[in-house]
């Protein structure tokens, strides 16, 4: 059985450099000749004859390399723009560190970024990323480049591509149709993933649908069904983002665990408030990525938590009220949103007990205690106050 050596790795790596190497050439005997046929038709008389000449320069170069006058285009004016805004960049790719692929993805970029500045910091760092990573973690890497340099600019233009969104249908052969959504990624993602965890376990042992089937045929009950308001599904989408964004104290951005999208933080912000979605705050080190606390964001209290409310407090929390606490509706004390959804600002409350707390009748004292001490609820109708020990 045959062994992997360091110099087969050489190798390897070499055939990845000439091949870079030579797609650099390739692009740059194209602007060449292009160059040359726009030199020499400088002097064509009549203007249209030039204009004629001209158009068809990309045509003659697609015809010689087998490639259509829009590959010919697009290859072109990448390295126009790539040569002259980031040379470093350009330098790479002729010695064959960057290949073509990424190459445009660095000028995709650069249409994004509208400040010198910026330009000139991302020639500065991406070559040595480039060079070392995929060309997927490359296009995150750019992507978050984008959002933190020029945070204000992104989020205009990501408000204005909410403005687009939409839901179209076209329809196909064999009596079937493409539904598709053009949403916020964060909406998007919180769909795919109820659907599947909605669709991972049937509910019948016989029903033989592969994920994908109950997947599709959940989303057509959810928008056709009645009850489709109730058919919700918990499922945990986790985002990064920077306190000081949450905090609206700067522009910036809400990256989702894997990288794979980004949304304005303004639109986080916007659902943790609207308490509509349950959210988990985690608050990290930002150097080192420890832990610092985890928080959640939301009304209703998740299982983990649910189970920890159960064991720890047993019964319901008013006064004498023996109903176990997995019977029990789990209650803010300092009342959401303006409390957290967190083990000492929630306690089981039986349904009776919660609807008189509801209506006034008995409240929570307000304030959280750091360390174990009574609890005292206070009963209206001019009772006097009880004390619980919690």
């Amino acid at each position: 059985m045959a062994t992997t050596t360091a110099t087969a790795l050489d190798e390897l790596g070499d055939v990845v450099r000439w091949r870079a190497r030579y797609e650099w050439f390739e692009i740059d005997a194209m602007g060449r000749f292009r160059d040359a046929e726009m030199a020499r038709t400088a002097h064509v008389e009549p203007a249209m004859r030039r204009q004629v000449e001209r158009s068809a320069i990309a045509l003659t170069i697609g015809e010689a390399m087998n490639l259509s006058e829009g590959q010919v285009q697009l290859r072109l004016s990448v390295a126009d723009r790539v040569r002259e805004q980031t040379p470093n960049v350009w330098a790479a790719f002729s010695d064959g560190l960057v290949d073509f692929a990424r190459v445009r993805d660095i000028s995709a970029t650069l249409e994004k970024l509208k400040r010198e500045e910026s330009v000139d910091r991302l020639d500065r760092l991406v070559v040595a990323y480039a060079a070392d990573h995929t060309a997927a973690e490359l296009r995150q890497w750019l992507r978050r480049f984008v959002q933190r340099v020029e945070a204000d600019l992104a989020v205009e233009r990501a408000e204005q591509e909410r403005k687009e969104r939409h839901v179209s249908v076209n329809h196909g052969e064999d009596g079937m149709s493409w539904l598709n959504a053009y949403l916020p990624s964060h909406q998007a993602a919180a769909i795919a993933a109820r659907l599947h965890a909605g669709a991972r376990k049937p509910a019948d042992p016989d029903d033989d649908r592969t994920v994908a089937q109950r997947e599709a045929d959940l989303l057509v009950a959810w928008c056709t069904g009645s009850d489709a308001v109730t058919s919700a599904i918990s499922a945990n989408i986790a985002v990064t983002i920077d306190a000081d964004v949450l905090a609206s104290a700067v522009a910036g951005f809400a990256e989702s665990a894997d990288g794979t999208w980004a949304v304005p933080g303004q639109w986080i912000a916007d659902v943790i408030a609207s308490g509509s979605t349950f959210w988990h705050r985690i608050v990290t080190q930002p150097v080192t990525g420890d832990i610092l606390s985890h928080e959640y964001l939301g009304r209703y209290v998740p299982d983990i938590l649910d189970l920890a409310l159960m064991f720890s407090h047993g019964v319901c929390q008013a006064p004498g009220c023996m109903v176990p606490a997995g019977r029990c509706d789990k209650d803010h004390r300092t009342p959401f949103p303006h409390g957290p959804t967190r083990g000492d600002n929630v306690g089981p409350f039986c349904r009776r007990h919660h609807t008189m707390k509801g209506h006034g009748v008995i409240k929570w004292s307000t304030g959280p205690p750091p360390t174990p001490k009574p609890i005292v609820i206070e009963l209206h109708h001019d009772l006097p106050p009880m004390e619980l020990a919690f």
